[in-house]
Parts: C-alpha cells; sequence; structure tokens
C-alpha cells in the first residue's frame, strides 16, 4: 500500500502535465495562425491595390522635352467612375499610400532607364516621381491616378537640334495607351519613326511641321522599332528669323558687337605689332638742314595678325569674313582642321553671343554673319 500510492499519485501528476502541454501548444499554434493569416490578408490586399493600376480602362502618357535634354512624364491612369464605388475605393487607398504608390512606379520606370542607358551610353536619372488622384465629367465620369515625374538626359541636343534615339529601346505599348511626345516651346519635329497615329501642327502650319506626334490604339507601335524624333529650332534655311524673333527686338544691337569685336582685333593687332617687330627710331640729318628723318626697323607685314595669336572663336569669324559671310560647318572643321565636337563648343558659344547666325541647309548646318543673314534674306526678297 505504501509503494502504490507513491506510484499512483506519479502518474496523475504526469497526466495533469501532459494536458496542459497540449493546451499549451494548442493555444500558440491558433495565435500565431491568427496572426499569420491577418498578415497574409494584408499583403495581397496592398499588392493587389497596386496592380489595379494596370487594369485601369485606358492610359495617357505625354512626354514634355525640354531644351536641357530632359523631359517630363505625366502618366493619366483613367477608370470609369461608376455607382458601385470602386473607384472611390481605390482612390482612398492611393490617397492614403501615395509613398508606395509612387515608389512601385519608380520601379516600373527605371526598368525602362536601364534599357536607355544600355543603348544609348548616357547617364540617366528619373526623380521627383509624384502620385495624384483626380475626377472629371465630360465627356464621361472618370476617375485619374496621374504620376508625374522628371527623366535626365532624356534627350540629345547639339546646337539647335534635339534628338530622342534609343532612349525607350525597351518600351512597349500596352492596349488601349496612348504616346505623346511634345517638342520644347520654340522648336518643331522633322523627322520621326515609327510613323505616328496624328500629330499637332506648329501654329505656323508651314511644310507640316508638328509640334507634337502621338502613337496609340490597338498593337504596339515599337514592337520592331523604339521611338525616334528628331526636333529642331524654328528657322527657314534662309536664316532668316522667324515671325516672333522678329516681333521682339534684340537686346544688343549687331553694329555695337561688331564694333567692339572690331575694336578689340585693332588693338590685338597693335599689340602684336609692337611686340614683334618693335620700333626704334634715329635722327639723321636731312640734306637740307636741321630737319631729321625718322628710320623704323622691321618691315611693314601683314594687316592682320597671324592665325596662332589669334582666339577660336576669332579664327571662325576670319573664316567667315574670308567667305563673304557664309561658311557650312564641315567646312569649317576641314579649314582649321578642328574635331566637330570642338568645333560645335566654338559654334554654340558664338551663337550664344549672338555673333553668329546658324540654320539647316538640308541635313548641314550652315553658320553666319548677322548682317549677312539679314542681306541674304532682304535679296531673295
Amino acid at each position: 500500500m505504501n509503494v502504490k500510492g507513491p506510484r499512483a499519485l506519479f502518474w496523475v501528476l504526469v497526466g495533469i502535465g501532459c494536458v496542459l502541454a497540449v493546451l499549451s501548444v494548442g493555444s500558440i499554434a491558433i495565435v500565431a495562425g491568427g496572426v499569420g493569416g491577418a498578415a497574409a490578408q494584408e499583403a495581397p490586399d496592398t499588392e493587389t491595390e497596386i496592380d489595379r493600376l494596370d487594369d485601369a480602362d485606358d492610359i495617357e502618357i505625354d512626354v514634355f522635352v525640354h531644351e536641357n535634354e530632359s523631359a517630363t512624364f505625366v502618366v493619366d491612369y483613367r477608370f470609369e467612375n461608376d455607382s458601385d464605388g470602386t473607384w472611390d475605393e481605390f482612390r482612398e487607398d492611393v490617397e492614403a499610400n501615395p509613398t508606395t504608390y509612387a515608389d512601385s512606379e519608380t520601379d516600373r520606370w527605371n526598368d525602362e532607364l536601364a534599357e536607355g542607358e544600355n543603348a544609348t551610353e548616357r547617364e540617366m536619372e528619373i526623380r521627383n516621381v509624384d502620385v495624384e488622384t483626380d475626377t472629371s465629367s465630360a465627356p464621361r465620369d472618370l476617375g485619374h491616378v496621374v504620376v508625374t515625374f522628371e527623366w535626365d538626359s532624356f534627350a540629345y541636343r547639339q546646337l539647335n537640334r534635339i534628338e530622342v534615339e534609343d532612349t525607350l529601346a525597351g518600351f512597349s505599348l500596352p492596349h488601349d495607351t496612348s504616346f505623346t511626345v511634345f517638342a520644347p516651346e520654340g522648336y518643331t519635329i522633322d523627322e520621326v519613326e515609327p510613323t505616328p497615329e496624328s500629330g499637332d501642327p506648329t501654329s505656323d502650319a508651314e511644310d507640316g511641321e508638328l509640334a507634337s506626334v502621338q502613337w496609340g490604339g490597338n498593337g504596339d507601335p515599337f514592337s520592331s522599332t523604339s521611338p525616334t524624333i528628331v526636333m529642331t529650332e524654328e528657322r527657314n534655311d534662309t536664316g532668316e528669323p522667324t515671325e516672333d524673333e522678329e516681333e521682339t527686338p534684340p537686346s544688343m544691337p549687331w553694329l555695337i558687337v561688331l564694333a567692339a569685336l572690331a575694336f578689340l582685333a585693332t588693338v590685338g593687332a597693335a599689340g602684336w605689332w609692337i611686340k614683334r617687330d618693335g620700333r626704334t627710331t634715329s635722327t639723321t640729318p636731312s640734306p637740307n638742314g636741321g630737319a631729321t628723318a625718322t628710320v623704323e626697323n622691321g618691315s611693314a607685314g601683314d594687316d592682320e595678325p597671324p592665325a596662332e595669336l589669334l582666339s577660336n572663336e576669332e579664327r571662325v569669324l576670319r573664316l567667315l569674313e574670308e567667305r563673304g559671310g557664309r561658311i557650312k560647318q564641315q567646312a569649317v572643321v576641314s579649314e582649321l582642321d578642328w574635331t566637330e565636337a570642338k568645333t560645335s563648343q566654338v559654334v554654340s558659344g558664338l551663337r550664344e553671343d549672338d555673333e553668329v547666325e546658324v540654320f539647316r541647309i538640308g541635313r548641314e548646318n550652315v553658320l553666319a554673319l548677322p548682317d549677312e543673314s539679314e542681306d541674304g534674306a532682304d535679296d531673295e526678297e
């Protein structure tokens, strides 16, 4: 009896311990399952809401190219604003989590940017990504999720020409999506591939000049080739200024600029002459008495200093004067034995200082002195 009592008590305690252990494990499993289930429900909801941007009824992508080679993108996701409240629920989620949607769009467009960097070998950046919501009632009730951002180095500029080529090398146009590119103010779209579905002409509407081009509809126009767009500054082939330029008087008259350049050239030539030859005078009796004659060492040289004593800009201006006031940019490259990059840089500086005019004849840039450009335009009239 004394032996069985302790054994019985031992097995009773063991049984109670097992029961408590089972209950504890079950409770932990239930709690963990509840927490895990709640987390699992939240994650898919967030992911699903973000993916709803891809389910937009239609998408409009507007690209505004700037002279500094960047572009502003405006991506408008449009949804039917029906009475079932679906749009209102989605808008509340976007407004409550704008950073989440902005990060998602940044990742999406950075994939396109990476393709463009590889194709163009230019460093690019997408920045200032912003997400907003809006509604419109005409011509139909729509809800809008509008994404805007800046794309640095989207285009390439050379003198009066801006090109977009291979930047969107991996870009494809989804169904029910329109893609519109706008030229900077004062520029027209001269070349474009593939052929756009529509284009808005410039205010002058001469020779088919376009201010914007658009692709869209059913099918992907960029499936075989990426969009290529060439924009040039609004000038006619004679270099005559446009009507807008005629209405705005120049900030500094051309005659003042040319007079200043002539003065500087004269001072420089005089200084060079004195330094090169020097002047020594000696007084000798003249045959008729006390008069003196002055003898100068050195002989008279050329009226102009040699090319090695001129700045790059002065060498281009001299070449223009020797050629009658007009010359093709490629001829400057050949005559001065410069690279195209160096020539383009020097010409750009002269053009910004209003010392030369640059216009296109066919596919070549032509340089002209301002007065020569105006005289040529008068003669043609």
